[in-house]
């Protein structure tokens, strides 16, 4: 369980030597409780304290590592039951299920649209993770299979498969790429055991109840196993739900060690719009991994995008640079608009003024990642802060004109702007939807 600040001052020599670099021991003990430093800086600790301080200070939700390269995969390591607490750290893995039937041209057409599932949002790459093969009953058409599928991916893989020798012979021809194995069950994990050590692999631990599993991960761990990911099964996303939640607050309120891991689950819908629905659900709580089998660029996309809003840090909104941008084939006549530095802002009249087909320049303004109205409601986006945007970024000698097209929601400044800029102001519309038709009638 961790300890509070208090907790762990009690540990510390109390010397207040500063060789940590902070003034006494409670302000460095305040900094250990937030995992903001390690141990290690304090040069005069017992071994004693050290043992139990570095005790509590491992993650409730045990850190895994899937694949290898620059595609790694990792998991766990979350801190927080609400998103709002603090941030959700290593986003959930979404993966598809490819069974051991197809031939080789069907899997590299496949895998060929799998590898280019890529798309760009309020600046930020969103990318799958994950390729499963499903073993459907024959050991060596598996093995293949996962040969032909390691050859065309740099993408983790999940060797899926209720023989253990069929698994055994996958592992031999992708183990450097660390797979995933699903999975250990009550039935196989003394004979799996061997072949999960001798590989060094992360495994999926699968059974019907939170009990069942916690006993389990025990006996896994008394094996030597350390990287294990939860799986319940198939079930209703209703009961699915409740399994999810209780691993979470077992492992963050009762610090139960026994189902403090990642946690995976297998959608299987064969109605898109459903399983998008059940995925969607289980990434917001609080699935580590999920697997599906549609290929719909508007499925993944809607999931890869909640997957985004999830997992970004509540308080650190998405931001750009903040400086003048130049949009299609500019000149010194060209229109410059003003907007915030926050992401959404910025690209949502980016999209715009790309589809009005006039080249323009956008000019950023910092406002610490702020929208227009929450920024100009916190005076982050004033005539003064604008003002001097224009100077720093060079906007004068990149135009030849002095007008400058601010939104519509903040018409109020912009007699104060001009008077402080120097420029002449106009008004442009209040939704950016708008600025297509605006830019257009522009003279």
């Amino acid at each position: 369980m961790a300890l509070s600040g208090l907790d762990i001052y009690k540990l510390l020599p109390k010397t207040n030597c500063r060789e940590c670099g902070f003034v006494t021991c409670l302000a460095f003990a305040m900094q250990l409780a937030k995992k903001s430093v390690s141990i290690d800086k304090c040069p005069y600790v017992s071994a004693e304290a050290k043992h139990a301080l570095e005790s509590a200070s491992q993650p409730p939700i045990r850190p895994v590592e899937i694949g290898a390269g620059e595609n790694k995969l990792v998991l766990g390591n979350e801190t927080v039951l609400f998103r709002h607490e603090e941030k959700f750290r290593n986003p959930c893995g979404i993966g598809f299920i490819l069974d051991d039937t197809a031939s080789e041209t069907e899997y590299k057409k496949v895998l060929g649209r799998i590898n280019t599932m890529k798309f760009e949002r309020v600046g930020q790459q969103l990318s799958v993770n994950l390729v499963a093969v499903k073993n459907t009953g024959d050991a060596k058409r598996f093995a293949a299979a996962v040969k032909i599928v390691f050859e065309n991916t740099s993408f983790p893989l999940v060797l899926m498969s209720d023989d253990v020798s069929a698994l055994q012979d996958a592992l031999a021809v992708c183990a450097d790429k660390r797979p995933l194995v699903y999975k250990a069950t009550k039935e196989n994990f003394t004979e799996l055991v061997p072949i999960i050590k001798k590989y060094n692999v992360p495994v999926v631990v699968s059974g019907a109840t939170v009990e069942g599993l916690a006993g389990l991960t025990q006996e896994l761990v008394k094996s030597g196993i350390q990287d294990l990911v939860l799986d319940t099964g198939i079930k209703s996303a209703k009961d699915k739900l409740w399994d999810l939640t209780q691993f979470r607050r077992l492992a963050l309120k009762k610090a139960n060690r026994s189902v403090g891991y990642p946690v995976l689950t297998v959608v299987e819908q064969s109605d898109n719009f459903q399983e998008a629905h059940e995925a969607a659900t289980y990434i917001l709580k609080y699935a580590s991994i999920v697997l599906l089998r549609g290929l719909d660029n508007w499925e993944i996309l809607s999931l890869l995008t909640l997957r985004q809003n999830i997992y970004s840090d509540p308080q650190k909104p998405l931001q750009i640079e903040p400086k003048l941008y130049p949009v299609g084939a500019v000149n010194d006549k060209s229109p410059v608009l003003i907007t915030t530095n926050f992401s959404l802002s910025y690209y949502t009249v980016l999209s715009e003024v790309e589809a009005s087909k006039v080249p323009s320049y956008i000019l950023s303004v910092d406002t610490e990642g702020m929208s227009v109205l929450t920024a100009w409601a916190a005076e982050k986006f004033t005539p003064e802060k604008i003002t001097d945007s224009l100077n720093k970024s060079g906007t004068a000698g990149t135009v030849s004109h002095r007008t400058l097209i601010i939104p519509g929601y903040v018409a109020g400044m912009s007699g104060d702007l001009e008077e402080k800029s120097g420029w002449k102001i106009i008004v442009g519309p209040k939704e950016a939807a708008a600025l297509p038709s605006f830019m257009k009638n522009l003279r």
